[in-house]
Parts: structure tokens; sequence; C-alpha cells
């Protein structure tokens, strides 16, 4: 069941954390049009401009009728040195979701469950899941083959199917998802939430260059490259970009493949970097046509939803 602070959206979704490109303004944006609206810490630099965000956040829902809640995402991956400070920020703040990737997610679970707080979870793979429950997650996030940005390979027919078997808590489910019928069957397929991260790099609140969201307009789903050149995980990126780069997209020399995931990667030889030069997104890019403002982006998925769901 889920619980009642993310019973009463517009729509059952969330919006991920996207590095670099989520800010207050597109949280806020997201959030006033009544869905769950995220963003990465490591986007607040540094990390005193955290306490900034937040109260700028809190400030701006605080007056806003029927404002969904918002949520901070934290990389829990030992690379990560600003985990500590980022996590007793979000404590003092009382943050009312937190995402926790890449990592063992056992103590940000013990700090933000001591006032209350949710803490849900990116998992890629079954053995993921069965870990993060163990450490008492409050649910779990299925990022699946087709997601933008770290992504994992599995059909969601199959995670879905298999994590239900022994687990009934919330589920958020991430891969391809841009319109609203697709989060109508994110629900049928056995997912509580759907989570959607590329679409909202195509808005006009989100902090991406202009190109970067003509691209993702421009693009379809044989223009995405999954590799772990850039951050040591495999990852979808913009076939473009990449070129752009100065790589050759099918034949990506010297990637980094370690499994020591680099949070911000350096420069390759071309002076470019990945998330800053080399952009991330998910397969779902055919289906993106304009780039809309946030709100008017929520009344149409909300319409298709409605629209979905009276058809079947």
């Amino acid at each position: 069941m889920l619980p009642a602070l993310l019973q009463n959206l517009t729509l059952p979704l969330i919006g991920a954390p996207l590095f670099i490109i989520s800010t207050p303004t597109l949280v806020i944006a997201q959030c006033k049009a009544g869905i769950v609206g995220t963003f990465p810490a490591l986007n607040a630099r540094p990390a005193a401009v955290l306490d900034e965000w937040l109260d700028e956040i809190k400030a701006s829902l605080a007056t806003a009728a029927g404002a969904a809640p918002y949520g901070v995402n934290l990389i829990v991956h030992k690379t990560n040195t600003r985990l500590v400070e980022d996590v007793q920020t979000c404590v003092r703040h009382k943050v009312p979701i937190v995402i926790t990737s890449v990592g063992e997610p056992s103590q940000v679970v013990a700090a933000i469950h001591s006032y209350g707080g949710l803490v849900f979870h990116d998992i890629i793979s079954i053995r993921h899941a069965k870990k993060a429950i163990e450490a008492g997650v409050d649910g779990l996030i299925l990022v699946c083959a087709g997601a933008g940005g770290h992504a994992g390979l599995l059909n969601p027919f199959a995670l879905v199917s298999e994590i239900r078997t022994f687990y009934d808590g919330p589920l958020l489910l991430s891969g391809s998802i841009t319109q609203g019928k697709h989060i109508l069957a994110a629900q049928v397929m056995g997912a509580d939430l759907a989570y959607m991260g590329t679409r909202f790099i195509a808005t006009e609140e989100a902090n991406a260059k202009d190109g970067y969201k003509q691209m993702i307009v421009d693009s379809n789903a044989t223009d995405i490259v999954y590799t772990p050149a850039f951050t040591g995980i495999h990852g979808n990126y913009l076939r473009d970009s990449i070129a752009n780069a100065g790589l050759d997209p099918d034949n990506i020399a010297g990637g980094k493949t370690s499994p020591d995931m680099q949070l911000d990667p350096g420069p390759n030889a071309a002076g470019a970097k990945a998330w800053k030069d080399i952009w991330g997104a998910g397969q779902g890019v055919g289906s993106i046509h304009d780039v809309p403002t946030v709100a008017a982006l929520i009344s149409r998925l909300k319409d298709e939803y409605l629209a979905a769901r009276a058809a079947v």
C-alpha cells in the first residue's frame, strides 16, 4: 500500500532526479503541478547550497495549494565524499522523500526514518532488490531496460512480476515512460507509481541546454547508446552528443570500464564531460516531440492517462 504522502497526487508519478538538470525551478514546477519533484543533492554545489535549495523549495510549496511533496536523491556509493553532510542536511530539513542510488542504503534509511521520512532505492536486479528490502527501504525504484542515465537491462514485465513474488511494498517503475498511457500500463503491470526522467529534460523549466532539449525532440530509440565508458556504470546516452564530443559512438575507445563509479567524470581527450556534454536519455525519446512547460505536460499526461483508463 502506498504511504499516505503519495495517495493524493495529480498523477501516480514521480519526476526522476536528473543530474545537472533538476534544480529548484523544475522541482517546484513539478510539485505545484501535483507530482513528486526530485533532484540530486550533488546538483547543489558546493554542499552548503543544498540548504539554500531546500529553503527555497519549502518556501515556494508552503503556500501552493495541492502541491505534492518533494524529494532528494543521495548517491550512497563510497566515492560520494559529501554523503554524510548531505544526509545531515536532509535530516535537518526533514526532507519527506529520499531516493538512494548506487550502493547500500541502510545508514541513510536509519537517518531518514528518524523523523518519519521515506526512502526509495534504485535497483536494476533481483539481488539489488532483496538487499534494499533487507536495509529497510520504504519502496523500490525499478530502473528497467531503456531508462535514461544509469539503467539496467531487464524487461519491466520480468522485473516487476518477479519482485512481486516476494515483495508487496511500493514499486516505482522506470524505463521509457513518456505518455499518460504508459503510467497506466505501469500500474496494470503491478507497479504503484511511474518514474519519469527523460520526458522532463525537454521542458521549459529543465536546466538543460537548448541543444540538449532539441536533440531529444529530434531523436528516436536507435539514437540511444548503452555503455559504461563514461562513469564506470552502464548508462544510456544520446548518440549525437557522443559524436559531437569527438568520439565514435560505435567504438568508444579508452572508455572507463572499472566497477568504480565516477560521480563527476573528468573531460575526455576532446575536453567533453559526461552529463555536461555527453547527454543521457532513455529509449522513449522517439515519442517526445516538443518542449512544453511542466504544467502543460502534466495536464496532457493526465488527459492521456484518463483516456487510456476509460478505454480499457
